[in-house]
């Protein structure tokens, strides 16, 4: 999340910012990522709800894979990214990449 916060100026200079971010953590260790980050986190995301958005489940370790989207202002779903491990999240660069090239070919 770090990396989002990294490019907020970025991001507002196209028009765009992080709206939420979910972690399947306690609301202790939500917060310590979210003192450092402008944008709200969301703290003990569930099963069910990883589910509804479409997300991996880990039964080993009990938790929701990375499910990623940009939004229209509308909240059309716009593009996502959905990862099964480690590998494969959105990052901030590429998403100001995506949505620059979005924007330039309306």
């Amino acid at each position: 999340m770090d990396d989002w916060e990294a490019h907020k100026s970025e991001l507002e200079a196209i028009g765009t910012r992080v709206a939420v971010a979910g972690s399947v953590d306690s609301a202790w260790h939500a917060q310590e990522i979210a003192d450092g980050v402008s944008f709200p986190i969301a703290q003990g995301v569930s099963r069910e709800q990883g589910e509804a958005v479409g997300a991996f489940w880990e039964d080993d370790r009990k938790f929701i894979q990375p499910a990623e989207f940009i939004l229209l202002k509308d909240g059309t779903v716009r593009g996502s990214s959905y990862a099964a491990g480690p590998l494969g999240r959105l990052d901030a660069s590429d998403a100001i990449k995506l949505i620059t090239f979005w924007e330039s070919n309306k």
